[in-house]
């Protein structure tokens, strides 16, 4: 298979030509550099790639050209190679196009000339936007293959496990992709063991498998390799990963456990704009998987998926009980398994969960509803990203709201994109009254709360972004929570009416800290919590500090 290309753009030959040469300098090993003198041309470069099963990775155009702009360029180079990174080269004066450009061309970065030394100005950014391209490209013809029913909940769940997961794999449906046949029949697999994995090794095929099943065939470790621990993080979403970089790095044995995947609600998010440091915007699963490779690569264990059913308090110890029989003892424990949604209470939802019905999991079921009609109920940020990511698949995304509209849940810069988006349309004042199909979803009835009308329409999915609830089930009857179930702690612990009862400690509990001394909890799951990855990692990070002070206590 040829080497994936690097494409550079530029109207002026001698700027062409040292771009050129910068990047064979240090990537012609591994990627092939080819130039184009001109937005036409380059288009017409990546058709002609395209034809030839090549791969795309990185687009490096000048913005000012005649007949086409750079921005231009970019934008629709979508359309031929989505998953390749797109690099507007600016000059200083244009840097304000470029801004514009990150939200109209989904442009990744940009870069002002001059870049020299490109050691320093160009060369990182090219390696940083290279990682990213290689861990979400997936070549066509190889790699781990999932065959199933679309409309199958047992395969939305295991195409959800290897998403939310990082793990890159072909989804193949069984009605419509024509080598399913071939596999399975190769393989002995019957239609009622769908969905089935099948491995490029050429190992076992994985027939209905459980999540856990196919973690332990990837060689994910499920066990923990050691009996005690410093700090255990049960939730490995953005408070967890945070408090897991920091433990690690700071000497805590720490062992940071999820019962599905890294990354929590935040994970699933197609795209995340306002998070510090990332002007371009950062995709969920692009955060989630930074951070828990510098978690893991700074000494912290992870295991998934793993679900803690009970925690038993033994002295300074905590006990927990993993799903299955199975104990891990700490001696701080911080809880961040943060907020799940609830269950949409309209007519024939629960019956077509998983069959059209999803709870978040845009950017799992995208793909498979390109060309269809989809729903997304819900006014928060959650819920404009998802329909965003929607929109680039669906022929039609429609936005129902219960509120006037969507300016008192959702941010600005969302709102705006969504008005700018012409397959996405938003319905105020309107609620679901009941979904129907045969098998999956097919209609769904939506009713007006200005009038009581009530109208029908064809829709083939629902995405589903409302009505959370704190995940705290889990936890011991001795930590306090607040009547909605959130966790209390620090200053709200000691404001409720059963502190007196349950604090036996001569001193106040820590910032952060649970009504049981040495289980912190921190991110969407405290009480007080302000709901924002920003937040939750700060929070995390904080834990590890007041971990510290509790361990030098006890």
């Amino acid at each position: 298979m040829n080497k994936p290309v690097l494409l550079v753009v530029d109207d002026d030959p001698q700027v062409l030509a040292a771009v050129r040469r910068d990047l064979r300098s240090r990537y012609r090993e591994h990627y092939t550099v080819m130039g184009a003198g001109s937005g036409q041309e380059a288009l017409n470069t990546a058709r002609d790639l395209k034809r030839r099963g090549d791969s795309l990775a990185m687009l490096i155009s000048d913005q000012r050209m005649p007949g086409m702009l750079g921005s231009e360029v970019l934008a629709r180079s979508r359309e031929v190679y989505p998953q390749a990174r797109r690099v507007l080269l600016t000059a200083y004066s244009d840097i304000e196009a470029a801004i514009k450009a990150i939200n109209e061309a989904h442009l990744d970065y940009y870069l002002s000339k001059p870049w020299d030394p490109p050691e320093e100005r160009l060369y990182p950014v090219v390696d940083d936007q290279l990682d990213t391209w290689q861990a979400e490209h997936m070549p066509e013809a190889k790699g781990l293959r999932l065959v199933g029913h679309q409309w199958s909940p047992r395969s939305h769940a295991i195409k959800d496990f290897l998403a939310s997961n990082l793990i890159s794999y072909r989804w193949l449906e069984v009605t419509r992709d024509t080598e399913c046949r071939a596999l399975m029949d190769a393989a002995g697999v019957g239609a009622d063991e769908l969905p089935a994995l099948f491995f490029e090794d050429g190992g076992p095929v994985l027939r209905n498998p459980e999540p856990c099943q196919v973690a332990e065939r990837l060689g994910r470790p499920l066990s923990a390799a050691y009996d005690v621990y410093d700090l255990v993080i049960v939730g490995a979403g953005p408070a967890g990963l945070a408090a897991a970089v920091y433990g690690a790095s700071e000497g805590l044995r720490t062992l940071l456990l999820d019962r599905h995947a890294p990354g929590g609600q935040a994970g699933t998010s197609s795209r995340i704009e306002n998070y510090l440091g990332f002007p371009t915007g950062v995709s969920g699963s692009e955060l989630t998987r930074r951070a828990l490779m510098q978690a893991q690569r700074l000494g912290a264990e992870f295991l998934a998926p793993l679900e803690v059913t009970q925690v038993c308090i033994d002295g300074v110890y905590k006990r927990l009980t993993l799903a299955g029989g199975r104990e891990i003892v700490t001696r701080a424990m911080l809880a961040a398994t943060g907020m799940s949604y609830r269950e949409h209470p309209a007519q024939g939802v629960s019956e077509h969960a998983g069959a059209g019905v999803y709870y978040g999991a845009a950017t799992t079921e995208a793909p498979a509803i390109a060309g269809r009609r989809v729903l997304v109920v819900g006014g928060g940020n959650s819920a404009g990203q998802g329909a965003m990511y929607l929109a680039k698949h669906a022929k039609e995304v429609q936005i129902v709201v219960r509120r006037n509209g969507l300016r008192e849940t959702m941010s600005q810069y969302l709102i705006d994109q969504i008005g700018q988006t012409p397959n996405i349309r938003v319905r105020a004042r309107t609620e679901i009254e009941r979904v129907e199909g045969d098998g999956h979803v097919e209609r769904v009835a939506l009713t007006s709360l200005d009038d009581g009308a009530c109208l029908v329409e064809e829709i083939d999915a629902v995405f589903v972004f409302i009505g959370t609830h704190p995940r705290s089930e889990w936890l011991p009857a001795e930590v306090l929570r607040d009547a909605k179930g959130f966790v209390l702690t620090g200053r709200d612990l000691m404001a409720a009416e059963a502190y007196p009862r349950v604090w036996k400690e001569l001193r106040e509990p820590l910032p952060l800290e649970t009504s049981v001394p040495g289980v912190f909890a921190a991110g969407d799951l405290r009480a007080g919590a302000m709901n924002r990855v920003a937040s939750a990692v700060g929070e995390g990070s904080m834990v590890v500090r007041l971990a510290h002070e509790y361990l030098a206590l006890s």
